[in-house]
Order: structure tokens, then sequence, then C-alpha cells
């Protein structure tokens, strides 16, 4: 996903970092971030922010990648709205003491984990999503009452310039900071001891980020991404599930961790569910993609050129157009790539779609097992049993059954991956609860002090606690 590419910016701002972190630390300390009020104010804060800087957000999302104004409100501002909304329903909820029993032998007494927020925490966005991923693990950091400082992707420079530029005037400027820059900030951001690190992006990345954190001991959520399978079994509506993967897939022309990265089906199916595919990539973009107003642009030359090579002898049966200039890079579908080519073995992270047939259906299984544990996995049927097999012989971080990403919109279900798509998870709860420390707390009463427990001990005493225990 995200990467850090060698250049340098804001070289004034490097030597700032060690004191905007000491100062946001300094600002925990004083306690009034754990406060619901601020907590509640700075959410209020950001909502508006969104709303109040959506069209200066929209240009800068159409300048970095090429986004529509309705793909960008659905995946990011509306998104991030949502967030908030739902998180402020239920805030009030989430802080309150989670009670639990308390056994025999402590009573009389009660026992409870208190949430309390973990400190000052590091935030480091990706590209592909540019506003998103900065704010919806903000809105966790701040629900769950702490300091944090943001991160958002060089690639994405100009939602990144915006990001510092309307930050501090909407938000806390004691609590959250925006350092820009590419990889000698991040580097010396990782040098700070933070009480959590929330990165999205790449595993190359992600190790140098999950090593540095380990100098200080500090937690890490690595939102990583990997190659999504996506299994069309043959009791699917293939007209509706050839839509459905089309807008997973070529949303944000591809550049979405948890798009499709390659399809399985079986042989006879496949001629029918590539026909279908091709015929709503034109209907929902037109017989000239590249003058569509609703398909994306590629983030930068280099990706593009990445991209560019994985096509380098594959059957292309659609597609494959490319504009290096205008970084337009065609929906494109691939039957049958070698499984051992860049295409098969790299998160494509674009607008390529392979398709892999198969003899039986059931050969996605074990195809799926014999590679790295993926951040989604989608199955297409009408076959309940053949919806359990992939539910109970497969991992991924999540899964969805008869859609693409539409789990992605449902606050009460965690997102995060498995394995090599990553660790942790966040949205809603699970946001707060990540950047939350569940303090365990035991209260007992002054009264009854049974004996029983304190020397000398006699068998007596010892069968007694047998039984208590």
């Amino acid at each position: 996903m995200s990467d850090l590419s060698p250049t340098v910016e804001q070289p004034s701002e490097l030597s700032q970092i060690a004191t905007i972190v000491a100062g946001l630390r300094d600002t925990f300390s004083s306690g009034y971030p754990r406060e619901y009020s601020w907590r509640v104010e700075q959410l209020n804060q950001l909502k508006r922010m969104t709303l109040e800087q959506q069209d200066k957000i929209l240009a800068a999302l159409h300048a970095d990648l090429g986004k529509c104004k309705s793909e960008s409100w659905l995946s990011e501002i509306g998104f991030i709205v949502g967030d908030i909304e739902h998180t402020l329903k239920k805030l009030k909820k989430w802080m309150k003491p989670r009670k639990v029993s308390t056994p025999i032998a402590a009573q009389p007494g009660c026992s409870y984990q208190l949430p309390e927020p973990l400190g000052t925490v590091l935030i480091i966005g990706a590209w592909n999503y540019p506003f998103q991923l900065v704010f919806a693990p903000l809105i966790a950091a701040i629900s769950a009452g702490n300091c944090a400082v943001l991160k958002p992707s060089e690639l994405a420079s100009q939602t990144s310039k915006l990001i510092a530029e309307i930050v501090p005037q909407y938000l806390d400027s004691n609590a959250i900071a925006v350092v820009e820059g590419a990889v000698d900030e991040t580097t010396e951001l990782l040098k700070q001891p933070f009480e959590h690190i929330f990165y999205t992006g790449g595993e190359t990345v992600g190790k140098i980020v999950m090593r540095a954190a380990a100098e200080h001991l500090t937690p890490v959520t690595l939102e990583l991404g990997g190659k999504s399978p996506c299994i069309v079994e043959s009791s699917a509506d293939i007209e509706v599930t050839a839509a459905r993967i089309v807008w997973s897939k070529w949303m944000n022309a591809g550049q979405t961790c948890v798009a499709p990265d390659y399809v399985l089906v079986e042989k006879s199916l496949s001629s029918q569910l590539i026909a279908a595919i091709q015929k709503k990539l034109q209907a929902f973009y037109g017989q000239d993609i590249k003058s569509s107003k609703d398909y994306g642009r590629i983030v930068n030359q280099r990706h593009f050129a990445r991209l560019s090579h994985y096509l380098e002898g594959q059957n292309i049966v659609f597609g494959g157009e490319q504009d290096l200039d205008k970084k337009y890079f065609a929906p494109t579908i691939v039957l049958d790539p070698a499984l051992d080519s860049e295409l098969m073995q790299q998160e494509i992270f674009g607008p390529i779609l392979p398709i892999i047939t198969l003899n039986n259906i059931n050969e996605s299984i074990p195809f799926v097992n014999q590679r790295a544990k993926p951040l989604a996995l989608y199955v297409f049927t009408a076959n309940s049993q053949f919806e359990q097999k992939v539910l109970n012989q497969t991992s991924a971080g999540s899964t969805c059954v008869n859609d693409g990403f539409m789990f992605m919109l449902n606050p009460e279900l965690p997102f995060g991956g498995v394995g090599h798509s990553g660790m942790g998870n966040y949205h809603g709860k699970f946001g707060f609860d990540t950047f939350s420390h569940l303090k365990t707390v035991m209260k007992r009463s002054f009264k009854f002090d049974v004996s029983l427990r304190y020397p000398p001990f006699s068998a007596l005493k010892l069968s007694i606690l047998k039984r208590l225990l």
C-alpha cells in the first residue's frame, strides 16, 4: 500500500519533531484529553472541519488520485462523518467501566475493566485513501482520550498539504499535531517515544515500523494488504457478481487494500464471467473509459511503471491501454497468468484483475491456503454448503459473502488483518479499544476479612481453600 519515497520535504520540521512530541506528551500529562467533554468537542470539530472543507478535500483528492466527487464522498468524506456520528452516539457507553463477575473467594467485592487512554500516539496514513486513513484512526484515538501525531502520506501531496493546513484551524493544537514529510521525517518520528503506533501501508514499511517500535516496546497496529482472493462458484448470480466485482476492484483505479486481487473460477464458467465483467465495466465507465469522470488515476509514475511491468508477457483479454502522461491505466483483465509471475506474487494494488481458471471450484480453498493470509476474502455463491466450507477452511482479516468490501461500512465490525496482512483492528468500538488500555480493577470491602488465606496454614484451611478456588 503506502511507501516512503526518498525525498526530503520541510527540513525545518525535522528538527522540531522531538519538541512537537514532547509538547503533546505534556498535554496528555495535564489530564484534560481524558475528559469526556474534550473528546466530544474534538470529534464535533473534526466533523465540522470535514464538512466545511469538503470542497477543498474533494479538489485535493482529485488532484492526487483523479477521484470523482461521488467516490470521494462515499469512501472518504462520508465515511469519516458517519464514523464520527457513530462514535459520538456510543462514546459514553464505551467509556463506562465494564463489570465482570467476582469469584466467591474474593467476596465481598466487585471487579471491572476501566478503559483509560494510552497517551500520545502516532498515526501514519496511506496515500490511496489519504484523508480517510488519517482521520479514521484519529477518531478512535480522540474517542479514547489520546493525544496524536498525524503523518499523512507524502505521495498524496495535495491532500497532505491540506491536512496540515486545516487541522490546526479546527482541532486542539496542543493535543493533535501534523507532521508532513517523507522518509526522513517518518524515521525521526519513529525514534520518539509513543504509547501506540498505527500504520496503514505495505508489508515492507510495516516491518520497519515494527522494528522501530520495539526499541520503545511500543505496541503497534499494522493495517497492511496482500492478495485478497475472490472465489466465484457456479451457483452465483453472474450478473450481480460481475457488478459487485467491478465496483470493488476498480474503485480508486484498483488502489484499495481490500480490492479483489485475483478471481478463482471454474473453466466452464470463466468465459461467461469475463463477458459479464466487461459488460459492467462499460456500463459503469462507458465505452471510452479514459474519458470517464468516474474512473481514477494512478498515484504517480513509479507505481504506473510497476503496474505496466506486471503486464509484460501476460494474456490480456480486456483493457491494457496506458497513458503515462495522464496517469491513466485502463481496467485490465488477465487470463491465467503464470503463478510464479510478479503479477501473482506481489499485491497488485492497481486496475489489473487476474482470472485463474480451475477444473473444480473446490480447488480454490487449497489455492488460497497455500498463500499468505489475505486482508479480505470474497466468495460469491448461492450454495450454503460451499459457503460454510470456505468460511470454515480459510483464514482472512475479513470475509464477505456475495459482495465486495461492503463490510467496511458497518462500524459494528472490526477491520484488520491477520498474519502478513496485518495485526490489530479498528472501526467503532474496536478502534476505541485499540487506543485504550482496559485497566483491571478489583475493589474489596474491609468487612469479613476471613483468615483462611493467611498463615499459619493447616490441613483444614487448605481443604476449605481448595473448595473456594
